[in-house]
C-alpha cells in the first residue's frame, strides 16, 4: 500500500497533485511520501511488538537526510555500510547507539569515526577486519561491540546480483567456521562479542529461505553459548521484497515475517534487530518524467522521456520492472498503445520497458515510474553529464525539495583544470 493515488483524475502524492510539484521543480524528479515511509516502518515495528527489538533502516536504499530524520524521529535505527552513510545518519540526528555498521570493506578511518562518534555495534564480516577493529579500538582505549556475520549458505532465490547468503558470495564467514572465529574474537582486546549477524539477500518474495537461515542461527546461538560466549543480540538482516508489478503475486507481509522470527528464534531470549530498506522506501517513492517525443520506428513505437538510466539504473542493471502510469488518469475506455519507453542517454541499455501497454500519450505528458523509492536516487550518476535530479518529500498537503537540482555550471565547476594545461 502506498499514498500515490488518483484524485479527481490526477495522480497525487498524499493530497498534493504530482503536476503541481512538476511545475515547481521541473522534470525529472524523485517524489517520496512521508506517510508511506512511516507506515512501512511501523509495520515492522509492530510485527516485533513484545520482543526487545530495534528496526534499523538500511539507508543504502534511500539516504536523503530528510528521510533519515523522518524515520529516526519515529524511533528507527540505521544500518550503514560506509563512513559517508554514518555521517549522514548522525547529521540527521540519529544517535550512535542506534547505528549498526555493516559492510565487507570497513576502513581504519571508518572504524575510528564510528568508535569516536558513537556506535551500537559493528557487524564484522571477516577475521582480518575483526583484528583491525581490535587494534583500532585498543589504540583509542575503547571497546567495540561486535556481532559476527555468518554466511549460512542459504539460497535466497532472488536475483544473483543481490544474493548475499550463499557460500560463493563475498559476505560473512562460513557458518561452519563460526566456532573458531568466535573463539579468536573472544581472545582479542578491545572488542566485545554481543551476538550474531546474518543477511541472505534482497527482494525475497517467500519466507522459506528466511526460515532456513534463522534455524541455522538458532542452532549456532546454542552452540556458541555452550562454548561460553554471551550471545544477547541477533541481527537478522533485511531483504523482504516488495511488489514491483501490479499482479496477484504478493511478497510476505511484515506481520508474517515477524511471526517467523518469533517461531524460529523467539525462545532464545535475544534482542532482535532487523534491517529493512527496500520494503520501507521502495513503494514510498516514484520517479516523475516528461514525454519528450513519440518516435515511430519500423516495428516499434518509442516513448522518449527526459528521465534516463543515469537517474534510475535498475532496469538497465537488473532487468527490473517498474510499473509506469500517466499522471493524468486515463478516461474510461481510453485507447492503449504498446511503447518502448526509453531515455535520452546514448546507450541502447537506456530502456525502461519494452512493448509496455500505456494509454496514448503525447509530448509534454507526465508519467510516473512507480516503486522507485529504493535504489533509485542513491544509485544515480551524472553519466552523459546529466546533473543529478531533485528529490521532493510530501507530508500531507505540503511538499519540500530535499535535494535541489544542480545547474550545469555547478556540475562542470567541480572539475579542476591544471595550470599546465
Amino acid at each position: 500500500m502506498d499514498h500515490f493515488t488518483y484524485k479527481s483524475g490526477e495522480l497525487c502524492s498524499e493530497t498534493v497533485p504530482v503536476s503541481k510539484i512538476a511545475a515547481y521543480v521541473g522534470t525529472p524528479f524523485y517524489l517520496y511520501s512521508s506517510a508511506t515511509l512511516l507506515r512501512h516502518f511501523k509495520l515492522f515495528d509492530d510485527a516485533l511488538e513484545g520482543m526487545e527489538h530495534l528496526v534499523c533502516y538500511a539507508m543504502k536504499a534511500a539516504s536523503n537526510q530528510a528521510i533519515l530524520k523522518l524515520l529516526g524521529d519515529a524511533g528507527a535505527g540505521m544500518d550503514v555500510v560506509s563512513g559517508g552513510e554514518y555521517k549522514r545518519a548522525r547529521a540527521a540526528g540519529v544517535p550512535g547507539e542506534r547505528i549498526v555498521f555493516s559492510g565487507v570493506g570497513k576502513t581504519r578511518a571508518e572504524m575510528e569515526m564510528a568508535l569516536t562518534g558513537g556506535i551500537r555495534q559493528f557487524n564484522v564480516e571477516s577475521e582480518p577486519e575483526m583484528k583491525l577493529l581490535s587494534t583500532v579500538a585498543t589504540a583509542l582505549d575503547v571497546i567495540a561491540p561486535i556481532t559476527i556475520r555468518v554466511n549460512p549458505d542459504v539460497d535466497a532465490k532472488t536475483h544473483a546480483k543481490i544474493s548475499t547468503g550463499k557460500k560463493e558470495d563475498k559476505f560473512g564467514i562460513p557458518i561452519s567456521q563460526a566456532r573458531e572465529v568466535y573463539a579468536t574474537a573472544a581472545a582479542l582486546p578491545g572488542i566485545k562479542i554481543i551476538g550474531i549477524d546474518v543477511h541472505i539477500g534482497s527482494q525475497l518474495t517467500q519466507l522459506d529461505p528466511f526460515g532456513h537461515a534463522f534455524e541455522k542461527v538458532a542452532e549456532l546461538t546454542e552452540v556458541l553459548r555452550s562454548d561460553g560466549h554471551e550471545i544477547t543480540r541477533l541481527d537478522l538482516g533485511g531483504g523482504l521484497g516488495i511488489p514491483y508489478e501490479n499482479s496477484n503475486v504478493r511478497p510476505p507481509h511484515p506481520a508474517e515475517y515477524g511471526a517467523l522470527i518469533r517461531e524460529k528464534v523467539g525462545h532464545l531470549g535475544c534482542e532482535i534487530e532487523i534491517e529493512p530498506g527496500r520494503f520501507i522506501a521502495g513503494n514510498a517513492g516514484i520517479l516523475v518524467s516528461k514525454v519528450l517525443y513519440i518516435k515511430k520506428g519500423e516495428e516499434r513505437e518509442f516513448l522518449i522521456v527526459d528521465g534516463a538510466m543515469n537517474d534510475l539504473i535498475r532496469p538497465a542493471m537488473y532487468g527490473a520492472h517498474h510499473d509506469i502510469v500517466p499522471v493524468v488518469e486515463p478516461a474510461a475506455g481510453a485507447e492503449y498503445q504498446k511503447y518502448d519507453v526509453v531515455g535520452p542517454v546514448c546507450e541502447s541499455g537506456d530502456t525502461f520497458a519494452k512493448r509496455r501497454s500505456l494509454p496514448n500519450l503525447q509530448a509534454g505528458d507526465l508519467i510516473a515510474f512507480r516503486s522507485a523509492g529504493a535504489y533509485g536516487a542513491v544509485m544515480a550518476s551524472e553519466y552523459n553529464s546529466r546533473p543529478l535530479i531533485p528529490e521532493v518529500l510530501v507530508h500531507g498537503d505540503q511538499f519540500a525539495v530535499i535535494r535541489a537540482r544542480p545547474s550545469l555550471e555547478d556540475m562542470i565547476n567541480r572539475d579542476t583544470i591544471p595550470e599546465w594545461l
